[in-house]
C-alpha cells in the first residue's frame, strides 16, 4: 500500500470552505481512479496546516494518478486560499486500527529520519515496541508508519476519540516515542497535533 501527502498551507478563514469541498467534491472525483482506497484530512486552525492523504493499492496506483490528481489538488488548494501543496509519496509500512474515528477526532503525528539502511529496524521497532503501548493510550483509533525508503524519512500518526484525549496522553506517548526511536537510532525532526476533520482511509490491517 502506498500514499501521497499534500501539505497545504490554507487561511484560517478558508478552512472550513476548503474541507467541504474536500468531503463534497474531491473523494467522488478521487473514486473514479483505479487503485484510489481513501483519503485522511489533518487540519491545524491555529498555523493553517492542512495536511491532506490519500491511499493507494499499489505503487503503480500511486504514480498512474500523479497526472489526474494535479487539477484536483490545485483546485483544492485555492479552496483553502493557497497558492499550492507540498507533495510527498510514502510507502505504508504499518497500519493498525483498534476503531473507526468518529466526529471530534484528532491526530498526532511525527516525523523521524534515520539511514535507509535502518528502516526496517524502524519499522519493527514501531509495529513490535511503540504500537502495543499506543494501544493503551487513552482514546486510541489508530495507528500508521509511513516511509520513505530512498531517504530514511518516515512519518507517523495517531489518532484519538478527542482532542481532551490526545491531550491527556500527551506525556505518555512522549515516552513511547522516545523509547521506540532511541532504540531504532531515528531522529525526530518535529511533532504536531491535528484535527481529524476527514478519516475515510479504506487501508487494510498492516502489521
Amino acid at each position: 500500500m502506498f500514499a501521497r501527502s499534500s501539505t497545504i498551507q490554507a487561511r484560517l478563514s478558508s478552512i472550513d470552505a476548503g474541507i467541504e469541498y474536500m468531503r463534497d467534491q474531491v473523494m467522488s472525483d478521487l473514486a473514479d481512479l483505479p487503485g484510489w482506497i481513501g483519503l485522511s484530512l489533518l487540519v491545524d486552525r491555529y498555523s493553517g496546516r492542512c495536511i491532506v492523504t490519500t491511499a493507494w493499492e499499489s505503487e503503480q496506483a500511486l504514480h498512474d494518478s500523479a497526472n489526474q490528481v494535479v487539477p484536483i489538488r490545485d483546485r483544492a488548494a485555492a479552496l483553502f486560499g493557497s497558492t499550492g501543496a507540498q507533495v510527498e509519496e510514502w510507502e505504508i509500512a504499518v497500519l493498525h486500527r483498534d476503531h473507526p474515528a468518529t466526529e471530534g477526532a484528532c491526530a498526532r503525528v511525527t516525523w523521524a529520519r534515520t539511514t535507509p539502511d535502518r528502516l526496517d529496524a524502524a519499522i519493527s521497532g514501531f509495529r513490535d515496541g511503540a504500537l502495543p503501548r499506543m494501544e493503551d493510550l487513552d482514546g486510541f483509533c489508530s495507528a500508521s508508519l509511513l516511509i520513505d525508503r530512498a531517504t530514511g524519512r518516515c512519518a507517523s500518526c495517531g489518532s484519538f476519540d478527542s482532542g481532551e484525549a490526545m491531550a491527556r496522553n500527551r506525556d505518555q506517548a512522549t515516552d513511547i516515542r522516545n523509547a521506540a526511536t532511541g532504540q531504532a537510532g531515528v531522529e525526530v525532526t518535529e511533532v504536531s497535533e491535528f484535527e481529524l476533520a476527514l478519516a475515510h482511509l479504506r487501508v487494510p490491517e498492516l502489521v
